[in-house]
C-alpha cells in the first residue's frame, strides 16, 4: 500500500462525514463544496482531489454502500449453505445498513435533489442485482417461490425497519437484535 494512501482515505472519510452533516442542516441544494471545505480547514483544491461535485459525495455513499454489500456476497459465496451461515449473512447485512442510516435518512429527506441526479437513476437498479444474489445466498438457487420471496421480504425489511425505527429507539443494539430475529424468522 502506498504511504499517503491511509490520509487520503481518512480526509475522503471525513469529507463525507462533513457533508453529510452539512447537507443534513442546510439541506443539500443550500450546502456548497466551499462550506464543506472550510469545515474540514482544507482548501477547495484538496476537497476537489476527492470530490469535484456534490452530487459525487452523494455517488460515493452510495459507491461505498455497494462495496460493503459487494464483500458481504463474496465472503457469503464462499460458505457453507448452513443455517448458522444465513444467520451470518443477515447479521452483517443488518450492520451495513444501520452503519448507512444517516446516508439512507438524508438520501429520503432530500429524494427530489437524489432523483435528478444522474447516480441516482440507477440505484435501484444496481441494487436488485444484489438483492438478487442475497436472495440466492438465503434462500438457495433454486428454492421455491415462497423461499425467495421470504428471503426478499427479510432483505428488504431490514432496510425498511432500521430507517424507520432507528431514531425512535435509545438502545440501537435492541434494535439490531429484534430485526436480526424477525429476519431470521422469515428466511427458516
Amino acid at each position: 500500500m502506498h504511504a499517503g494512501s491511509a490520509p487520503r482515505r481518512d480526509t475522503r472519510a471525513r469529507a463525507q462525514k462533513v457533508a453529510l452533516e452539512l447537507f443534513a442542516k442546510q439541506g443539500y441544494e443550500k450546502t456548497s463544496l466551499r462550506e464543506i471545505a472550510e469545515r474540514l480547514g482544507v482548501t477547495k483544491a484538496a476537497l476537489y482531489y476527492h470530490f469535484k461535485s456534490k452530487e459525487d459525495i452523494v455517488h460515493s455513499f452510495t459507491e461505498d454502500y455497494f462495496a460493503e454489500v459487494d464483500d458481504l456476497l463474496d465472503w457469503a459465496k464462499d460458505q457453507p449453505r448452513t443455517e448458522e451461515t444465513r444467520h451470518e449473512i443477515l447479521d452483517r447485512y443488518v450492520g451495513i445498513v444501520l452503519a448507512r442510516s444517516e446516508v439512507f435518512r438524508f438520501m429520503e429527506q432530500n429524494r427530489a435533489a437524489m432523483q435528478g441526479m444522474e447516480t441516482g437513476k440507477d440505484r435501484f437498479a444496481r441494487f436488485r442485482s444484489r438483492l438478487d444474489t442475497l436472495v440466492d445466498l438465503l434462500a438457495g438457487l433454486d428454492a421455491p417461490l415462497r423461499d425467495r420471496v421470504r428471503a426478499t421480504t427479510a432483505v428488504l425489511a431490514v432496510g425498511a425497519t432500521c430507517h424507520v425505527y432507528l431514531q425512535q429507539v435509545d438502545d440501537p443494539d435492541k434494535l439490531r437484535a429484534l430485526v436480526l430475529e424477525i429476519a431470521n424468522d422469515l428466511v427458516r
